[in-house]
């Protein structure tokens, strides 16, 4: 008996993961800079307001609709602002979840999404999980990052199906400019494509261009379907109280929403407890961000002043999000280097490789880290880079 094509041939862990799990099994004692997980980072959270967001009557009723509960869409869209109404969104019990729905809905086994890279690794196999394929396309770096729009239109084929942004990128940080958008969603309306972006870090601006597109929401009449995705994973910095969104807008708004309610009618995912929650979980979520915001100012300004003792190393610029991205001399392999730093340095970074970084000579780190363990992981592996 054979698995689905949709999984992998094989489960044996990448190079990188063997070796991290080998020296954590000899009790080694691994400094994370690639951590992602906030509630791993040492910041302070409200816990008895959570706990009793939570714990509300509320919770205690099962009132299901694919949708989601009308009391979670109104604070989720009060958030937003914009204009964004409670009847355009639809609720998840994750970003990846909305990615699969909206996968459904607009693609056949077969067809494929177009993904500027670099980005995130997990596209691949949300796509690959519905019968589709995550083609990357590759942007280019000239002072900051840009789209390829010429890439783009070259790269549709008859089985093209849509464009999967992220604003700001997921590791380049990389906010959309205005005209970028304009020509991107121009491109997808001449197409006949949809597109989705994703803009769970859009809170996390740590040096933005004036030129940026702040949300797609601003755009109230995009020439394409468009899907905006979101949740609390980012946005209030709790990724383990699942709930994420999907905002629809653009042209046939409103029979791409009836499709995915049909789809999600059948799992009904998301649970009563978060959905109860969601109003206070969106108050309380400022304060987390600001937490958020200040780890990753801080730790960007440690990279900067380490980097003045180390010449050889450079970083490029951070518009956005939760990494940096470390450019060094390519004397060797990426993931070669992150091996070489695992085993002598006894620090986890991730290679560019992971997130398809052209050539060699980027590492990417996570400003989430705290700072002072954040600080120690530059002292250890900057003299080895």
């Amino acid at each position: 008996m054979r698995l689905s094509s949709r999984l992998p041939q094989g489960f044996e862990s990448n190079a990188l993961t063997a070796v991290l799990t080998r020296l954590r099994n000899q009790g080694r004692d691994i400094l994370d800079l690639t951590v992602s997980n906030p509630t791993r980072c040492g910041f302070t959270y409200p816990e008895a307001e959570i706990r009793a967001a939570l714990s509300s009557p509320a919770v205690l009723s099962y009132d299901p609709d694919p949708q989601g509960s009308q009391i979670a869409r109104e604070a989720v869209a009060a958030h937003h602002g914009h204009g964004l109404r409670a009847k355009d969104l639809l609720l998840t019990a994750s970003t990846s979840e909305g990615y699969g729905l909206v996968f459904k809905l607009l693609g056949d086994p077969g067809d494929d999404v177009l993904v500027p890279s670099p980005s995130y690794p997990l596209f691949d196999w949300l796509a690959r999980l519905e019968g589709l394929t995550a083609r990357p396309v590759p942007s280019y770096f000239h002072d900051r990052w840009h789209l390829d729009l010429e890439a783009l239109e070259a790269a549709c084929s008859p089985g093209t199906r849509a464009v999967v942004v992220v604003n700001p990128n997921n590791p380049t940080g990389h906010f959309l400019s205005k005209v970028e958008w304009a020509e991107l969603t121009a491109l997808c309306g001449r197409r006949g494509l949809a597109l989705l972006v994703d803009e769970v870090f859009a809170d996390y601006a740590l040096e933005p261009p004036a030129d940026r597109l702040v949300t797609a929401l601003l755009d109230a009449d995009p020439p394409c379907p468009v899907f905006l995705l979101s949740g609390l994973s980012k946005v209030a910095a709790l990724p383990q109280l699942k709930l994420g969104w999907i905002a629809v807008g653009g042209p046939r708004a409103a029979q791409h929403h009836e499709g995915l309610a049909v789809r999600a009618v059948q799992d009904l995912s998301v649970s009563a407890p978060v959905q109860a929650a969601a109003p206070r979980l969106l108050e309380l979520a400022p304060a987390l961000r600001r937490q958020v915001q200040d780890r990753t100012r801080t730790n960007l300004s440690a990279l900067d002043e380490a980097l003045k003792a180390h010449p050889r190393l450079s970083r490029l610029p951070v518009e956005g999000g939760w990494s940096a991205l470390l450019r060094r001399p390519a004397v060797d392999g990426d993931e070669g280097c992150a091996l070489r730093l695992l085993e002598s340095a006894s620090t986890l970074i991730h290679p560019g490789s992971f997130f398809d970084l052209p050539g060699d000579g980027h590492l990417v780190l996570s400003l989430l880290t705290e700072a002072s363990r954040f600080r120690e992981g530059l002292n250890r592996v900057f003299p080895l880079v």
